[in-house]
């Protein structure tokens, strides 16, 4: 096994990893966290102006 049969191994598996992290994530059952995460922005604005009104 030589330098290159390393680099085509480690290549392939990184490519096998980014492959099942994309399905990971885009998969149906996270789509709720996906919803949660997408509201967090506005929550952290509604919580800012409520705290501004209160400073002096």
């Amino acid at each position: 096994m030589d330098l290159n049969d390393l680099r085509i191994a480690v290549t392939l598996m990184s490519l096998v990893l980014f492959i099942a992290l994309v399905v990971h994530t885009w998969s149906r059952r996270r789509a709720a966290e996906h919803d949660d995460a997408a509201r967090l922005p506005f929550i952290e604005d509604e919580a800012a102006t409520g705290q501004q009104g209160n400073t002096p």
